[in-house]
């Protein structure tokens, strides 16, 4: 299966397969588009003449959108296979691309931005199945972290090619947008000549530390409880990802450019982190590893708004991103674990449903109480509501 060789202490040489390097390339593409809207509210507030709730619709119309075809992405990676979902997605992103690329006008905009969160919702379930399938339990965390990294590179790579392209080279916001559509029709057609196209888990023999029996039931307590603790922490996310940007250029000072390096710098870290963490995970257990690493991440969001200085806040709020980061492997894979093989599509549709449902509303929420209690406090309940999904997990997701 892998283009370079199998290894036999099972490191990340023998997970290097043709499939898994194009999942993680269309993955990063996939991703470039996702945070790029909340880099440039600065600039859009003011060229739109925005308000604070109208900065929130443009977050929230977006994931309420991609709620509602959630379901159906998960279906349609079950029943008409991974690779044709995915190339569906991809041309759902590039027109998104030239929408946002020639949009005059909020709502052409907010079409845009609702057209990129629909390719990732399509996207999701089938890659990360595709990937789930390539390899057994016992790699699964490696592997789905090294498929982590390319997302969380995508998301870097967005905001830093705004601060690039519009702070340093001056090109206009449009032009960011219409210059990433190239690469991501291209990646298209590596997906189109993959060969091989996994659909059921790799079989583990008895006797070589996997576990062989499968899940059958796909709403397990444990799952409902994982959902939630993944709803809740999405919520804090984009309550913080929407008003931070803002926050950095008119409270802290900073200009557009240098915040939006600190802003995709924090996802940068997954490059690093995410296949790191899946190595970890895979030794130590995907739930004890991600206890651990989330209370660092979330005690250095915390001082990230508590300590004064710019400089402290960079260093706290990356510190936050690569610890949140380390666990994504594991939290992908323990959505698979607890999903039915034959299920694995609607599995991780499930496992990203909350977050869009959340996504449609928390963006709402953090600008009511950016207009009734001042923005600083948006951070703080992020620093709550965190604090909250750490418990929940640690008591209330059960994992074999």
């Amino acid at each position: 299966m892998s283009l370079l060789g199998e290894t036999k202490k099972g490191g990340y040489l023998g997970l290097l397969s043709y499939g898994l390097i194009v999942m993680t390339l269309t993955h990063t593409l996939t991703h470039a588009f996702q945070q790029m809207h909340m880099t440039l509210y600065p600039v859009l507030k003011v060229e739109f003449s925005l308000t604070n709730q109208q900065i929130g619709l443009i977050s929230s119309i977006p994931s309420l959108a991609a709620t509602i075809l959630t379901i159906p992405s998960g279906l349609a990676t079950d029943r008409l296979g991974t690779r044709k979902v995915i190339l569906f997605s991809s041309l759902i992103a590039a027109a998104g691309s030239l929408v946002a690329g020639f949009a005059q006008d909020p709502w052409m905009f907010i079409l845009a931005v609702s057209l990129f969160y629909l390719s990732t919702t399509f996207y999701h379930p089938a890659s990360y199945s595709f990937t789930s399938f390539l390899f057994p339990p016992k790699d699964r965390s490696k592997a789905l972290g090294i498929h982590g990294a390319g997302g969380t590179l995508g998301m870097a790579l967005g905001p830093i090619s705004i601060s690039v392209l519009v702070g340093l080279l001056a090109f206009g916001w449009r032009q960011v947008y219409l210059a990433w559509g190239v690469p991501l029709i291209l990646s298209a057609f590596l997906v189109y000549f993959l060969r091989y196209i996994p659909r059921e888990d790799v079989q583990a023999k008895p006797g070589d530390g996997q576990p062989t029996a499968q899940v059958e039931k796909l709403l397990s307590t444990s799952l409902v409880m994982f959902l939630i603790f993944g709803a809740l922490r999405t919520a804090a996310a984009n309550m913080t990802m929407t008003f931070l940007n803002i926050w950095l250029v008119e409270t802290r000072g900073l200009d557009l450019s240098i915040a939006s390096l600190v802003f995709g710098a924090s996802s940068l870290m997954g490059i690093v982190a995410a296949p790191l963490g899946g190595v970890f995970a895979a030794r130590y257990g995907d739930k004890r590893w991600i206890t651990y690493t989330l209370a660092v991440a979330y005690i250095a969001f915390a001082l990230a708004f508590l300590v004064p200085g710019n400089w402290s806040f960079a260093a706290f709020y990356l510190g936050y991103g690569f610890f949140h980061l380390l666990g994504m492997g594991a939290n992908s894979a323990i959505s698979a674990k607890l999903s039915p093989s034959k299920q694995r599509g609607m599995g991780f549709a499930l496992y990203f449903l909350p977050g869009s449902i959340v996504g449609a509303f928390a963006p709402m929420i953090a600008a009511y109480i950016a207009d009734t209690f001042g923005v600083f406090n948006v951070f703080m309940t992020s620093v709550c509501v965190f604090a909250v999904t750490w418990v929940l997990f640690r008591f209330g997701v059960k994992v074999d």
